[in-house]
C-alpha cells in the first residue's frame, strides 16, 4: 500500500465511476456550447484580493475557508473558491468586453477549494460547471441561464430538483431593505459573530442555517417589500419568461446565496434526497462586480452547478446514465507473428473510431480472455499462428458466446459497421 493519501477531505476520480463525472460534465455544458457560450480556462490560484472584493470580506469563504498562501516572491495567493470572479477577471484581462459582442458569454469546467468540514456532498476540493453572460443588463439573459441549466439538469434524467428564485434589488432599493433589516436584526439574540455580520452584510444574516437564528427571524422585513419599481418590472419579466419556458420555479424570499456580488435575480438548484447539503447549483446578477475588481460597469449574470452534488442527485433518484462501453473490441493475440499482425490491426480500428483494447504482456489465452470479458468488450478478437495462416480470426461475441471466422481483409470495415 502507498505511503500516501488524498488529503482528508479530498477524493480521487477512478475509472469506473469516473466516467459517470464526465458524462454530467458533458450534459451540463451541452446546452450552453449550443447557445453561444464558448470555453474558458483560468489558472487554479489567483491574488487573495480578487476573491476578498468580489467574494466579500464577510462571507464565509473567504473568512474561514480560502486556502490562501504567500509565495516566494510574496505574491498573496489563494486556490479559487468558485469560479465568476477568475472568469470576469480574464475576460477583463483580455478585453473581451471591447470587442463589440455583448454580452461576452462564457462556460468553464474545473475544480475548487475550500477549507470545510468535510462531510457527503461537501468537500474540500470539488467540481463544477459554469456559465457567465458578461455586459448586458437582459431579464432574457437571466432566463436564458436559468432554462440552460433546467435542460441540462433533465437532460440527464433527474425531475426532483427544485428551482428557488429571488430578487435582491439594486443599488436603488437594497440600501433602504438593508438598513430595515439591521434594526429588526439588533434586536435579536445573536452570537457575536453574527452581531458583526448584521454591521457588514446583514442579508447573509439569511442565509444561516442554524434553527435557532431561522426562529428568531420569523417576521423578518421582506426585500419583495422594498423593492424598487425598475427591479419589480424587472423580476417580473424573469418570472413570466421562465413560466412562458415551461420551467417551473418556486419564489423564496429569504433566498440570498453564499456570495456578497449577488443583485437583482439569484436562483438556486435543490435537490431534497440530499439531505442538509442540498443545493446542487445556483447563480444570479452581479451588476456591480466588475467594477469591485477594478473593471468597468459591465452588468452580468452567471451560475455554477455541483459535478458531485449533481452526481449524489442521480443516485438519490436511482438515475443510471447510459454510458457509451470503454471497449468495443478486445485483441487477443497467440504467438509472436500473430501479436504483430494483430496490434497493427488495433491501430486500423482505433483509426476507425472503434474503442479497441490488446492484451498486453504476453499472457496466455485463459487469462486474456479473462481480461476481456472484464473490459466489458462487446467482441474478442482472437488471432493464432494457423489463423493468420489462413488469414482470418476468431471473431467471438462475448454476449452471446458465438464465435466464428472472420477475413483479415476488410476486417476493420466489418467491425465498423457491426459496432455502429
Amino acid at each position: 500500500m502507498s505511503t500516501f493519501q488524498a488529503p482528508k477531505g479530498t477524493y480521487d476520480l477512478l475509472p469506473p465511476v469516473s466516467a459517470t463525472y464526465l458524462a454530467v460534465r458533458e450534459a451540463i455544458s451541452a446546452p450552453l456550447r449550443t447557445s453561444g457560450y464558448g470555453y474558458v480556462e483560468t489558472p487554479g490560484f489567483e491574488n487573495v484580493e480578487l476573491f476578498a472584493r468580489g467574494v466579500g470580506e464577510s462571507t464565509d469563504i473567504v473568512t474561514k475557508e480560502m486556502y490562501a498562501f504567500e509565495t516566494k516572491g510574496g505574491d498573496r495567493l489563494a486556490l479559487r473558491p468558485e469560479g465568476t470572479a477568475s472568469v470576469l477577471r480574464a475576460a477583463l484581462e483580455a478585453n473581451l468586453h471591447k470587442q463589440g459582442n455583448l454580452p461576452v458569454k462564457l462556460w468553464y469546467s474545473g475544480s475548487y477549494y475550500r477549507y470545510e468540514r468535510p462531510q457527503k456532498g461537501r468537500y474540500r476540493h470539488f467540481s463544477q460547471v459554469g456559465a457567465e453572460a458578461i455586459g448586458a443588463e437582459d431579464p432574457a439573459l437571466d432566463a436564458e441561464l436559468i432554462i440552460l441549466a433546467d435542460q441540462a439538469y433533465r437532460s440527464l434524467g433527474l425531475r426532483n430538483f427544485r428551482i428557488l428564485l429571488n430578487s435582491l434589488g439594486d443599488k436603488e432599493c437594497r440600501p433602504v431593505y438593508r438598513e430595515a433589516l439591521q434594526g429588526f436584526l439588533r434586536g435579536l439574540d445573536l452570537d457575536e459573530e453574527t452581531r458583526r455580520r448584521v454591521d457588514i452584510n446583514p442579508l447573509r444574516v439569511l442565509d444561516d442555517k442554524r434553527a435557532d437564528v431561522q426562529k428568531q427571524l420569523v417576521g423578518a422585513p421582506l426585500l419583495r417589500d422594498h423593492l424598487c419599481d425598475a427591479c419589480k418590472a424587472y423580476h417580473s419579466e424573469v418570472r413570466e419568461l421562465l413560466t412562458a419556458a415551461g420551467v417551473v420555479f418556486e419564489d423564496d424570499e429569504k433566498l440570498v446565496r453564499g456570495l456578497d456580488y449577488y443583485t437583482r435575480t439569484t436562483f438556486e438548484f435543490v435537490h431534497d434526497g440530499l439531505g442538509s447539503q442540498s443545493a446542487v447549483g445556483g447563480g444570479g446578477r452581479y451588476d456591480g462586480l466588475s467594477e469591485m475588481i477594478g473593471g468597468p460597469a459591465l452588468p452580468s449574470v452567471g451560475w455554477a452547478l455541483g459535478v458531485d452534488r449533481t452526481v449524489l442527485a442521480l443516485e438519490a433518484e436511482g438515475v443510471a446514465l447510459d454510458l457509451p462501453a470503454t471497449t468495443g473490441v478486445f485483441a487477443v493475440p497467440i504467438g509472436e507473428e500473430a501479436r504483430r499482425r494483430l496490434f497493427g490491426l488495433v491501430t486500423e480500428l482505433r483509426r476507425a473510431g472503434v474503442a479497441t483494447d490488446f492484451a498486453y504482456g504476453g499472457r496466455g489465452l485463459k487469462a486474456a480472455m479473462k481480461a476481456a470479458n472484464r473490459s466489458g468488450a462487446r467482441y474478442a478478437l482472437v488471432l493464432g499462428e494457423r489463423d493468420l495462416a489462413d488469414g482470418v480470426a476468431q471473431l467471438k461475441d462475448m454476449e452471446s458466446g458465438e464465435q466464428e471466422p472472420v477475413e483479415l481483409d476488410g476486417l476493420v470495415e466489418k467491425l465498423t459497421s457491426r459496432l455502429a
